[in-house]
C-alpha cells in the first residue's frame, strides 16, 4: 500500500519551509472565510512579495484556494486565500493493549473515517502489526471520492518507548516488545512513513494544537495510567523521550506489586480501586499523583481522558480537584489548580496520534 500521493495531491513534506508552515498554520486558522495576502503580511512580518510567491506555490500544490473577495474599505477589494482540507490526509492511530482505534483525518485535523476493533498486543509483533496494517488500508480504502495525499500513519500507544528511533523499550505489561522497531516495521508493511510515541504525549500534542494553552498535563487512565507533559507551549518528551511514566512513581512503600515489577506505584493502587469498584478512591490516588506534578512542574491545567475517566467524569474531577484544592489551602496559594475532562473522549488518542504527521507541517515541529 502507497497512497502517501494518492490523488495526484503535493508532496506535503517537501513544503518544509518554515515561512511556507507559518502561512499555512494562519490559514488554517482562518477557517473557511480565509484571510488575505496583505493580512497574511502584517501576521508574518514578511514583505507583500514573499507572500505572495509563497502562496502560489501553495496553489499551485493544491492547498490553498482562493476564498471570495473581502468588502472594500475603500480600495481594491481583496482576494481571500483558503487553506483546502481534503488536500492532505494523516491517519491517527491508537494500539491500547486489548483494541486498537484509528482514525482519517483531513488537513484542519477534521475526522473523515475511524474505525475500532479487538487488539491483543501479547499476540506477538508480527501478529499486531498486520492487525494494524489491515486497519489502516481499511481506513483509507473505504473513503468515498478522491483522497488526497497521505501524509502517513501517527501511532499512539503503552510506554516507555523510544519516540525519536522509533522503537519500543519494556512495555508495562508486555516485556516481550522490549527493543522492537515498530515505526520502520509498520513503515516498510505500508509503504508509507510511520511516527510512533506514547499514547499520552499524543494526546496532549492534539489537545495543544486545538488551543490549550500554558502548560498542562494529560493524564489517562485506561489499561494503563500515563501523563503526556506540555510545557511551555510544547511538548515535553525529555531526554530520552521517557517523560510522562507517571503511572509507576511509588506512593505506597511495600504496596501491592505492580505490573512494571515495583511495588505501591499510582498504577496499581488507582486500577486496584477500580477493580474493587471504589471509584472516589481511584480518583483520591489519581489526585495525590497530580499534586505531585502540580508542586514538581508548576503547571496551569490537570486534563483527564481514558476509558475509566470516561465512565465516571464527574467523580474523577471532583476527587483530584479536591485532593489540588487542599494542596492549594496548605500552601496559602491564591487559587487551586483546575481540573477537567480532556475534549476528544476516548478518541483523543487516535486524533491526536494523526497530528504528529499534520503539526510539522503546519510549523509545530516536536522535539
Amino acid at each position: 500500500m502507497n497512497r502517501t500521493n494518492g490523488g495526484g495531491g503535493a508532496n506535503l513534506y517537501a513544503l518544509r519551509g518554515y515561512n511556507a508552515a507559518l502561512m499555512l498554520d494562519l490559514l488554517r486558522s482562518a477557517g473557511r472565510a480565509g484571510i488575505s495576502r496583505l493580512e497574511l503580511a502584517e501576521r508574518t512580518g514578511l514583505t507583500p512579495q514573499a507572500v505572495s510567491k509563497i502562496t502560489a506555490r501553495l496553489r499551485d500544490d493544491g492547498l490553498v484556494a482562493e476564498a471570495g473577495r473581502q468588502a472594500s474599505t475603500g480600495g481594491k477589494p481583496r482576494t481571500s486565500l483558503r487553506l483546502v482540507p481534503e488536500a492532505g490526509h494523516a491517519v491517527g492511530l491508537h494500539l491500547e493493549r486489548d483494541e486498537l482505534r484509528a482514525v482519517l483525518v483531513d488537513l484542519t485535523g477534521a475526522v473523515v473515517g475511524e474505525r475500532r476493533g479487538p487488539l491483543d498486543l501479547g499476540a506477538g509483533s508480527e501478529a499486531v502489526v498486520e492487525v494494524a496494517a489491515r486497519e489502516v488500508e481499511g481506513l483509507v480504502g473505504g473513503v468515498d471520492g478522491e483522497l488526497g495525499a497521505v501524509l502517513g500513519v501517527g501511532v499512539a500507544m503503552p510506554g516507555p518507548l523510544d519516540h525519536t528511533h522509533g522503537v519500543l523499550h519494556r512495555v508495562t505489561g508486555f516485556p516481550e516488545w522490549d527493543g522492537f522497531p515498530l515505526r520502520d516495521a509498520l513503515a516498510r508493511r505500508l509503504g508509507m512513513p510511520v511516527v510512533l510515541d506514547k499514547d499520552t504525549n499524543a494526546a496532549a500534542l492534539g489537545l495543544a494544537v486545538e488551543g490549550e494553552v500554558g502548560s498542562f498535563a494529560y493524564l489517562h487512565l485506561g489499561t494503563g495510567l500515563g501523563a503526556g507533559l506540555v510545557l511551555g507551549g510544547a511538548v515535553h518528551r525529555g531526554a530520552h523521550t521517557g517523560a510522562g511514566e507517571f503511572g509507576h512513581q511509588v506512593i505506597q512503600l511495600d504496596g501491592p506489586v505492580c505490573s512494571c515489577g515495583d511495588r505501591g506505584c499510582i498504577e496499581v493502587l488507582c486500577l486496584g480501586a477500580v477493580a474493587r469498584g471504589d471509584v472516589d478512591e481511584a480518583a483520591r490516588v489519581l489526585g495525590a499523583g497530580a499534586a505531585n506534578l502540580v508542586g514538581l512542574l508548576d503547571i496551569d491545567l490537570v486534563l483527564l481522558g481514558g476509558r475509566i475517566v470516561a465512565a465516571e467524569p464527574e467523580r474523577f474531577v471532583r476527587g483530584v480537584g479536591a485532593v489540588l484544592d487542599a494542596r492549594a489551602q496548605r500552601e496559602g496559594a491564591s487559587s487551586p489548580v483546575p481540573v477537567r475532562v480532556a475534549s476528544g473522549g476516548e478518541w483523543g488518542v487516535a486524533e491526536g496520534a494523526a497530528q504528529l504527521l499534520l503539526a510539522p507541517l503546519f510549523g509545530r515541529a516536536e522535539d
